[in-house]
């Protein structure tokens, strides 16, 4: 059984906040609040930013929906792009990456399923520490 303490939320902004350079993360519920379930965040690019690197989950489906912007994400071999408001669902063991193109800003909400990714942030933002992105 639910109760009211069960809901959660939270403002703009707030969240766990990850720098990657000129990428920026916030988790907005993970493992935590999901039992597991799924990770939910959004990422920030700036303009011109390449994005994590292709890579794939072998056993994690992600949603993304373009915030702001229009953002550049790879799918298999073939790079789309997608502008404010479309929507993208990448099937696990499928190859991906995200990156911005354009002269704007470009934010995108993920969902990550099921949950669990958000545990390897510390050594993704250490990565992102030795290894600077132009």
């Amino acid at each position: 059984m639910t109760s009211e303490s069960d809901v959660l939320e939270l403002g703009p902004g707030q969240g766990r906040a990850y720098s990657l350079g000129r990428m920026r993360a916030v988790f907005k519920a993970d493992h935590d609040e999901s039992g597991s379930r799924y990770a939910v965040s959004e990422w920030w690019l700036q303009p011109h930013c390449a994005g994590p690197g292709a890579h794939l989950h072998e056993a994690n489906e992600e949603l993304f929906y373009v915030l702001e912007g229009t953002a550049s994400i790879l799918v298999g071999d073939t790079w789309r792009t997608l502008s404010k408001g479309s929507f993208l669902r990448i099937p696990a063991g499928t190859m991906h990456d995200f990156e911005n193109r354009t002269d704007a800003p470009v934010g995108l909400l993920n969902i990550f399923m099921p949950g669990g990714f958000e545990q390897f942030m510390p050594s993704i933002v250490k990565w992102f520490e030795d290894n600077p992105q132009d």
